[in-house]
């Protein structure tokens, strides 16, 4: 009997994940990763909360289950990364890395140190082996697919893990966890930053990178306000710039459409316009899941989570560089997020950070 040590989050994916595979017949051994100790806005560790609900799914399925302290390497390797790119003035996606550096990186060691054959974890993805290799697909639920935070694994990564939820949807997931009587059938699922969630974002990170006001300005120069420090705000946002209607403009939405951190200068404008849109982007540091390929070829992308997937031609600069021309004008495109490759058939080719725009 094979086993597999399941990354069990305290959520209602995680849980389901683990009962598919001890009704599958694996010896399952449930872990929950302590990656985040500090207290919410409210004063609540939501950790322990999640590790209470950890040992009621484990008991309930019938599994042992550990808990194993990555604190220390999430902030060494994640948070101050995070913390990097928004002194920049970029928009980093912590998510990404916490699946590489922790989640397949310290976890699936210690699964491995344990003797497991393979790890799992609730991710909503598909892994098929093909030739000797392991290559990484969208799930069956289109709606709930997560390969785009999965695009900075490797073979290495991808060869000892299984994902239990590959063809089946959300509404099942709910479905088994309930008839289960699991605790965790109802709980929302979990948003905000990976394994630190929900908060007042900009008061968290007012408490790691100090606030420096400086001027709102449009795109001739003319000054029509004051922000928090540039740091705080993302290309494409309208929530939050508290400028109003200005006399001589239109009655319309103002968006952040540039960041100058030379000179902490928030640049906005009044309605959408063309500042907003990018014909391509140059991607670095690209991590080929399975195939590097050598030579120019069509493909899709997606440049943050939720977009649907784009037309685009990639251009190989070199082995982890890559140029993306997209057939389509992109709105928003952000330095520091993370562009993502797929075939037509939902293979994911991998990922690199989006370095500067076309």
């Amino acid at each position: 009997m094979k086993t597999v040590v399941v990354g069990l989050s305290g959520g209602v994916d995680s849980s389901v994940a683990a009962y598919l595979l001890k009704k599958q017949g694996y010896n399952v051994v449930g872990l929950f990763m302590l990656n985040w100790e500090e207290q919410d806005d409210g004063g609540h560790c939501s950790a322990e909360q999640d590790f209470e609900d950890v040992k009621r799914v484990a008991n309930k399925i019938g599994i042992p289950y550990y808990t194993v302290n990555y604190s220390k390497e999430y902030k060494d390797r994640v948070f101050s990364y995070f913390l990097d790119e928004y002194k920049k003035g970029y928009t980093p996606n912590p998510d990404v890395l916490c699946n590489k550096e922790i989640k397949f990186g310290p976890f699936l060691k210690h699964a491995l140190e344990l003797g497991a054959d393979y790890i799992a974890t609730g991710h909503y993805c598909k892994r098929v082996d093909r030739d000797g290799k392991v290559y990484l697909y969208k799930s069956h639920d289109k709606s709930k697919d997560q390969t785009y935070f999965l695009n900075q694994l490797s073979q290495d990564q991808l060869k000892y893990t299984l994902f239990p939820l590959a063809d089946i949807d959300k509404t099942e997931v709910r479905r088994i966890a309930k008839e289960l009587g699991l605790v965790t059938a109802e709980k929302k699922d979990s948003t905000g930053i990976c394994f630190i969630g929900e908060r007042n974002f900009r008061k968290f990170l007012k408490s790691y990178l100090p606030a420096q006001k400086g001027l709102i300005k449009d795109l001739s120069g003319n000054v029509l306000g004051e922000h928090d420090g540039v740091m705080y705000y993302t290309i494409g946002q309208r929530r939050g710039l508290n400028i109003g209607g200005k006399d001589g403009y239109d009655n319309d939405r103002w968006f952040v459409v540039k960041k100058d951190v030379a000179t902490n200068t928030l640049y906005v404008n009044c309605g959408e316009c063309e500042e907003m849109y990018s014909r391509g982007c140059i991607v670095k540091e690209f991590n080929w899941i399975t195939d590097e390929m050598k030579s120019d070829f069509s493909a899709f992308v997606k440049l943050r989570y939720r977009q649907p997937d784009q037309k685009v031609h990639v251009k190989i600069m070199d082995d982890h560089t890559i140029q993306l021309d997209f057939d389509e004008k992109q709105r928003a495109v952000t330095i520091g997020q993370f562009a993502v490759l797929y075939a037509e058939d939902g293979m994911c080719y991998g990922g690199g950070r989006i370095d500067s725009l076309l």
